[in-house]
């Protein structure tokens, strides 16, 4: 039994990226474990056969192999930007479903065999409604970021360096202002530590320490 939680990670995902914000967010103490995807460990695998990340790993046992979940359950334990206000599940669900679906085939088209430039007009209509939402405030929620900034932020993010020149000539003010606001925070640059990949044996690494 560990003292600490363990996160098994992958820097450049990007659900991987929403539960290290929400675990740095909450102050929760995990042992971060940097995974190489074609060469996952196997306490991984035992752990979540699933076999993506993240997974976290209780001290007592339990697994958390979903993001949502991840972020959920460290927010639960601390919320101090009360970021579960903004847990807003129909958003969250049209960014997981139909945003990724299409974000997946204009990033990598050669996997998919699809038209690229179909799949990005179809996911800059759905910006153009976040968009319309950030007309009520600088975030999906309102005046602060919450659980729903994070949970699509990677995503868009993705989206936006897919083509990023393309991106900015968008007519997109408020969504470019939203993703540049979230890009420079201190939180993500705290997220996107870079560490060697985890090998059975290695020292802890902490993360989300206060």
């Amino acid at each position: 039994m560990t003292t600490y939680p363990v996160l098994y990670s992958f820097r450049r995902c990007p659900y991987a990226m929403r539960a290290r914000m929400a675990l740095l967010v909450s102050g929760e103490s995990v042992e971060l474990r940097e995974v190489v995807l074609r060469a996952k460990p196997e306490a991984m695998l035992a752990a979540s056969p699933k076999a993506t990340v993240p997974v976290l790993v209780l001290p007592d046992g339990q697994v958390i192999d979903q993001s949502l979940d991840a972020m959920r359950w460290a927010l639960r334990r601390n919320d101090p930007e009360d970021w579960l206000a903004g847990d807003d599940g129909p958003l969250i669900a049209q960014n997981d479903g139909p945003f990724k679906h299409h974000l997946d085939r204009y990033k990598y088209p050669s996997r998919h065999g699809q038209d690229p430039l179909v799949h990005r007009q179809a996911g800059r209509d759905m910006l153009r409604l976040l968009e319309e939402r950030l007309t009520a405030g600088p975030f999906l929620c309102g005046a602060n970021r919450t659980l729903a900034d994070i949970a699509l932020f990677p995503f868009v993010r993705q989206f936006a360096a897919t083509d990023a020149r393309w991106f900015d000539a968008q007519p997109l003010p408020r969504l470019q202002q939203w993703l540049a606001t979230l890009t420079a925070s201190g939180l993500f640059t705290r997220c996107m530590v870079r560490l060697p990949p985890w090998q059975p044996g290695d020292a802890a690494t902490l993360f989300a320490t206060n």
